[in-house]
């Protein structure tokens, strides 16, 4: 999910690199003081996570944590993700400085869009539900950041679609070990931090209620 220098068109790295200035700034709005050691350990758990690359074919995968980032720091993800795709491109060269700003679009947005659904999803429910509701956000998380990466990739050249198709072959593994890593996150979580992961997830039962 790290676009190098020199791939993007101009006007997609300007719409792009404006939007993530913008959900950067809205995030750091939005984080409390006492928010900040969470998106800390969040934005390094990115940062190490996506820093070990297993090569599949012309193409190369890792793990992205999305969906747990965005269940857990909702737009705080914004600012989360833009420092762990910056040192990663300072310090290892994954990415280029030109290309932050879509890099960040591309995890980031995703990752708020998680937070909404896993909310959504969860709802009304009792624990039970918490695995599930994880797997799904795990896997939505991938998807969704390989939809924007593929958009991203389309609006600049049309000949890009052969290796959009093969970064989709390559993250399917991912997809799976993804789900089941937000799927045990949340119900460990659950048991211990349920404040974590916001009062919606609090409120969820631990057993289910008979009805009279």
């Amino acid at each position: 999910m790290h676009i190098a220098d020199g791939i993007l068109t101009m006007p997609v790295m300007a719409v792009t690199t404006t939007f993530a200035v913008s959900g950067v700034a809205f995030g750091l709005y939005k984080m409390d003081i006492d928010d900040i050691p969470r998106v800390g350990v969040m934005s390094a758990a990115f940062f190490v996570a996506s820093l070990i690359h297993v090569n599949i074919g012309l193409s190369s995968t890792h793990l992205m944590l999305t969906g747990v980032i965005g269940m857990m720091l909702g737009w705080s993800a914004f600012p989360a993700l833009a420092m762990a795709l910056f040192l990663q491109s300072v310090f290892f060269g994954f990415g280029g400085l030109t290309a932050l700003g879509t890099n960040i679009i591309n995890n980031a947005v995703p990752a708020v869009l998680c937070f909404y659904f896993f909310r959504l999803i969860i709802r009304g429910r009792n624990w039970k539900s918490l695995f599930p509701a994880g797997f799904f956000i795990g896997v939505a998380g991938v998807v969704l950041s390989c939809f924007f990466l593929a958009v991203t990739l389309y609006l600049c050249n049309e000949y890009f679609l052969k290796t959009i198709v093969a970064i989709m072959i390559a993250h399917l593994p991912i997809v799976l070990i993804e789900g089941f890593v937000a799927g045990a996150v949340v119900s460990f979580l659950h048991k211990v931090r349920p404040d974590l992961l916001g009062p919606v997830c609090q409120e969820c039962s631990p057993i289910s209620q008979p009805s009279n």
